[in-house]
């Protein structure tokens, strides 16, 4: 089941010159995960491969295998 979206506040997002909304890191903290769509103002720092900034650093934690 699809998470339900949460209400918007003042600040949460902006129009670009295209007319499209676009949510700020405000918007994506409140809601508290990465969705994984590569968002501009992605606070988990989603990259290409899929990964977050957490994720990538829970594989590098200094241990060897």
């Amino acid at each position: 089941m699809k998470p339900k979206p949460l209400p918007l506040e003042p600040g949460d997002f902006y129009f670009n010159a295209q007319g499209r909304m676009v949510f700020t890191a405000q918007y994506h903290l409140r809601r508290g995960y990465c969705c994984g769509s590569g968002c501009k103002h992605c606070p988990y720092n989603y990259r290409e491969n899929g990964e977050t900034k957490a994720q990538n650093a829970s594989k590098n934690d200094g241990t060897t295998g």
